[in-house]
């Protein structure tokens, strides 16, 4: 049950989010963007660890339908750090950001096609361990390293 309400409020975000994606996204506030993006960010943290768990419980056509989502999440995120979200709300991230754009949206899309490459070799892997470090966690590292404040 708790599965199946995840799954729900996911698909609700994700719809919600793409509302506000595109013409509509140049409307948001500041404050809508970074909580957007902490959203975004918070729920593919939690997604991540469920497809661990699913995977190593052999339970693959849900966590390739989780793995998809966090694909289509990173590539959301590519929107939610305009210039003028720098600051406020909380934020974590860090101007290194803003400083090394391009480098940034190229993690992001490397992290989107690396859930998508998991997503379609995870069945057949030899070592789950290992392709969930290799094309899941290891981006997850590679962003906070560089781009989040360190609590």
């Amino acid at each position: 049950v708790k599965h199946i309400m995840r799954v729900i409020k996911n698909i609700f975000l994700l719809i919600l989010l793409s509302l506000f994606s595109f013409p509509a996204y140049s409307e948001l506030s500041v404050e809508e963007i970074i909580k957007g993006r902490q959203s975004i960010l918070s729920d593919n943290y939690k997604t991540a660890k469920r497809v661990a768990a699913l995977s190593n419980d052999i339970e693959f056509e849900a966590a390739i339908e989780l793995m998809n989502q966090m694909s289509e999440n990173y590539e959301t995120l590519l929107d939610y750090f305009p210039e003028n979200s720098k600051e406020g709300f909380d934020t974590e991230a860090l101007p290194a950001i803003w400083e090394n754009k391009d480098e940034f949206n190229a993690l992001m899309q490397k992290a989107s096609d690396d859930m998508k490459q998991l997503a379609s070799i995870i069945e057949n892997s030899d070592d789950i361990e290992s392709s969930l470090n290799n094309l899941m966690w290891r981006n997850c590292k590679a962003c906070h390293s560089k781009y989040r404040l360190d609590k």
